[in-house]
């Protein structure tokens, strides 16, 4: 069998990229078609930085030849991002020494973001790498009562004759929130310029050091804290925390929906369901979804972006929260197993974004859970 270069052209007519509007030959995005016997090699030129876009045109290529020229062909696909100039498009400055920094994201409060973000940062230091969690949630900041250090206050340092913030460090992790610079009773009644004022301080002023990963524990929503955030880190990809329940769900949609707007352009590196099901202490086998079952897995396969895991309604979990220590510490438990397992798939997606995309400052991971950190050229 002989492939014809003229036939898979005309088949690939038939696909649009996200976000384009024309087919991928008309936009340009097919760059050649090589065709040997049975075998065929397109290559690719996208202008957006989304890996699910990136994924959905590959299988949508290999789709269309195998339905529409012959199901027998044997198919690779070469993608190279370039990405286009974009005056609108939201660009921070990089942190000297932060190598990811990964926003954890909802679109509706209430949903577990600061409990996922906590245990992440935990199972990631136990890992081996340097973490931050930098606690974006101006009006609801928990992470200072998540790593029981409600009392502390950041302290005033000399780096390289400037004042700088040092971080509040527990359990390995650096933490900076709105919370250390106002009493618990007292509410931050700020409009967005402030707001975000105060998170540049945080971000800019502070000697963070060098560090792996930085989490954001963004607040709820879509709206000017995120904004700011984006327009002040280059953001290397957003994880979105949601419950099954529908109403989380549409909220989620819209956060997911935030990230790949296009003068945005934040890989989404995967969808956390939380408060997946219950199960009694007493019977362990049983699994209850009080909120709906698989609902967040359902709408990461509509979205076709990663789905990281699912995390359970556990009373430790919330205990662990409100004493201070994030459940992930916990040693041979099933909560600390389902953390590893999710923060595995959140290293694995950076690092499948990193080889992909542009870099905000790519690392190649070989510790415990695959991972070294090796900058790349």
């Amino acid at each position: 069998m002989k492939l014809d270069r003229k036939e898979i052209l005309k088949a690939l007519e038939t696909i649009t990229i996200a976000g384009e509007g024309k087919n991928m030959v008309e936009s340009g995005a097919v760059a050649n078609v090589i065709t040997f016997g049975d075998e065929v090699v397109v290559d690719l030129l996208l202008h957006t930085p989304a890996m699910h876009i990136k994924k959905r045109a590959e299988d949508d290529i290999k789709k269309t030849i195998h339905e529409l020229v012959s199901p027998e062909a044997k198919v690779k696909v070469n993608i190279k991002v370039e990405a286009k100039e974009n005056p609108n498009e939201i660009k921070g400055k990089a942190i000297p020494g932060i190598k990811n920094i990964i926003a954890v994201a909802s679109g509706k409060g209430g949903v577990g973001k600061s409990t996922v973000t906590a245990n992440l940062a935990v199972t990631l230091a136990k890992m081996g790498f340097a973490v931050g969690i930098l606690d974006a949630d101006i009006y609801g900041p928990s992470m200072p009562i998540m790593f029981d250090v409600e009392n502390e206050k950041p302290i005033s340092i000399t780096v390289d004759g400037k004042s700088k913030m040092k971080p509040v460090e527990s359990f390995e992790i650096k933490i900076l929130s709105i919370g250390f610079f106002t009493a618990p009773s007292q509410a931050v009644i700020w409009r967005g310029p402030m707001a975000a004022k105060a998170l540049n301080q945080m971000i800019f002023d502070a000697d963070w050091g060098e560090l792996d990963f930085m989490l954001i524990d963004l607040p709820p929503g879509t709206g000017d804290i995120h904004l700011s955030i984006m327009q002040s880190l280059p953001i290397t990809g957003a994880v979105v925390v949601s419950t099954p329940q529908a109403v989380a769900l549409a909220d989620a949609k819209k956060g997911v929906a935030m990230f790949m707007q296009d003068n945005i352009n934040v890989p989404v590196l995967g969808i956390i369901e939380n408060m997946a099901y219950f199960t009694p202490e007493e019977l362990p086998d049983n699994k209850y979804y009080i909120f709906g079952q698989e609902g967040a897995k359902n709408l990461a396969e509509d979205l076709n972006v990663p789905f990281l895991g699912e995390v359970p309604i556990v009373q430790s979990i919330r205990e662990a929260g409100d004493y201070g220590r994030p459940a992930a510490l916990q040693t041979a438990s099933v909560i600390k197993t389902i953390f590893e397992e999710i923060t595995r798939n959140v290293v694995q997606e950076t690092v499948n974004r990193n080889d992909s995309l542009p870099a905000t400052e790519a690392i190649k991971i070989t510790t415990m859970a695959g991972c070294s950190a090796v900058k790349k050229n």
